[in-house]
């Protein structure tokens, strides 16, 4: 089915990130693996090529592309090799680079956004707790005010790039009394006093992928390091959930159709009883209904993906689309697994 949300500009764009994907990513990927993450040296890549900054203001050392769409096309091509690709840059690019381009001073900005293009300053954004996941509500994570400053004590997990990273934006209540709305987003830096990093998670998917465990123990983080107003990270957090569940949906459809795509080559040459497996009726109709699936879900997606483009795609509709593709990945994924068997 043609795809009718991206135009020529982003299919120019898309045959120079798969080129990028073949010749740095995938004759690395063993690697990646057996490190859990894919290093500093391909994060200073991506930013060689500009892949890092699409959506930062050229003042700034980024791209200044005004169209969304540029970065999702990017994450579909990163998806197609593996989830985790996708995921680690998409945290850096989708999820932090609003935060530091919209909410930080200039100050701030010249100060962390040059390096953030290059690959220099590799960033994640800590919200999920041991004892809450990612109820933000719930978080335990503290500021205390102290002198021009806070001082700050907590624990993540479930930190994407939390390993390697430079820059962390992390959420911490500064008003209990407030509940939610006492939340602020402070920016931790490598080498603060107090800021440690537990071991990479080893996982059951994504093993390419940095996620680590992240300890806060009276980090001194001072006023220049707020990011946004105090007290309001929680707002913050809840408006950019568009950008974060769209992004996600993005990827899983990416992964499970080049995932199906390989399966169908697959069923094409194993052979039963006589003849390839994609030719026996019941294989067929399993074969067709995964790829019915795909489309449907393909565009409705790509529908938020021209919503979001205008800027009016709602929230709930991005919940819709992170849930239903999700939903989607999971049901063929296990699919042709079974269609490979042993």
């Amino acid at each position: 089915m043609k795809r009718t949300v991206f135009e020529e500009d982003h299919e120019v764009f898309r045959a120079s990130c798969r080129t990028f994907v073949d010749r740095e990513l995938r004759p690395n990927q063993e690697k990646h693996i057996a490190n859990h993450e894919f290093g500093r040296e391909m994060w200073l890549a991506l930013g060689k090529h500009d892949f890092l900054g699409l959506n930062i203001p050229a003042e700034y050392g980024g791209a200044g592309v005004n169209d969304p769409r540029f970065s999702l096309v990017l994450a579909e091509e990163l998806a197609k090799l593996a989830f985790a690709y996708s995921s680690c840059v998409g945290i850096h690019c989708d999820c932090v680079a609003p935060y530091l381009v919209e909410l930080c001073t200039e100050e701030q900005k010249r100060r962390w956004l040059p390096k953030f293009c290059s690959g220099e300053l590799i960033t994640a954004i800590a919200m999920t707790e041991p004892s809450g996941g990612s109820d933000l509500a719930a978080l335990r994570t503290t500021a205390v005010r102290s002198g021009n400053g806070w001082i700050l004590n907590g624990t993540k997990t479930f930190i994407t790039n939390g390993y390697c990273a430079d820059l962390v934006v992390v959420a911490a209540r500064t008003s209990p009394e407030k509940k939610a709305h006492g939340i602020t987003l402070f920016a931790v830096e490598a080498g603060m006093p107090g800021f440690e990093r537990g071991r990479k998670l080893d996982k059951v998917g994504q093993p390419e992928a940095d996620t680590a465990e992240l300890f806060f123990a009276d980090v001194a983080v001072p006023d220049d390091n707020v990011i946004g107003e105090v007290d309001h990270g929680f707002g913050y957090m809840m408006q950019r959930l568009v950008v974060e569940r769209l992004g996600s949906a993005v990827n899983n459809l990416a992964h499970v159709r080049q995932i199906l795509a390989e399966t169908l080559d697959y069923a094409k040459q194993r052979k039963a009883f006589g003849q390839p497996i994609g030719s026996l009726g019941a294989n067929k109709f399993k074969l067709a209904e995964m790829v019915t699936s795909c489309e449907v879900a393909q565009a409705f997606v790509d529908a938020c993906v021209a919503q979001h483009t205008t800027g009016t795609l709602s929230a709930v509709d991005a919940a819709k689309a992170k849930w239903w593709s999700a939903q989607v990945q999971n049901e063929v994924l296990d699919g042709c697994v079974q269609l490979y068997g042993g």
